[in-house]
């Protein structure tokens, strides 16, 4: 046994444990007694036994069995027909099946990932490619077919926002430049119509040569 004292300053000099932050992820509406991708479409899993199928259930999975079950979720909502592998919402630029399920639940995964680790620069620099990604894609879809767009951005619960228009700070060290730009262009364009005038009079007198041999 040993003093108060000693005790309190041995509690005191534990180290701290911070509690780890409940963040809500994209994965967790998945039911625990659905299966694995793989073992979905299976007939023998219907006779199977119920410890064997709380095996091959997402409740066993690991994250990236449970991310291909939602990615494949993704794609039969933006999918117009069972048949249909072929739309633009769908296979996306890159002839993909569900291009842009797989960007989005990808996206959502770094995003949870980042928010657990906010330094994790290499991850961060992957969402924002991948986001800049499906932008220009949806830009593209946008233009070429707006309901399409609307319907995949409405199923898949994607907030689009286009692009913002480059705009440059106009200084005066820009203007001279510019103009300076512009005189030079102007000068080589000069140079360039004699030269052309040049050529022309050569292959004129050329053409006037070969016929006047010939008469």
């Amino acid at each position: 046994a040993c003093s108060p004292v000693l005790q309190a300053a041995r509690g005191y000099a534990r180290p701290v444990t911070k509690k780890k932050k409940d963040i809500p992820s994209h994965l967790d509406d998945l039911p625990p007694t659905l299966l694995k991708k793989d073992y979905a479409n299976l007939p023998i899993m219907s006779s199977v036994d119920d410890v064997v199928k709380r095996l091959l259930s997402l409740e066993m999975a690991s994250q990236k069995e449970k991310l291909k079950v939602k990615t494949q979720q993704l794609v039969e909502k933006v999918r117009r027909s069972p048949s249909d592998n072929g739309s633009f919402e769908v296979q996306g630029k890159l002839k993909r099946e569900g291009y842009f399920a797989i960007l989005t639940a990808k996206i959502r995964t770094l995003e949870e990932h980042l928010q657990r680790h906010p330094k994790d620069t290499k991850n961060r620099r992957l969402m924002l490619m991948d986001v800049d990604r499906r932008r220009k894609m949806l830009g593209y879809l946008r233009r070429v077919n707006y309901s399409t767009f609307e319907n995949t951005c409405k199923q898949l619960e994607i907030h689009y926002s286009p692009p913002q228009p480059y705009t440059r700070h106009v200084t005066k060290r820009w203007l001279v430049k510019k103009a300076l730009c512009i005189k030079v262009f102007q000068e080589k364009q000069k140079l360039k119509a004699a030269e052309r005038l040049k050529q022309r009079r050569e292959w004129q007198a050329r053409a006037r040569a070969a016929r006047e041999q010939q008469e």
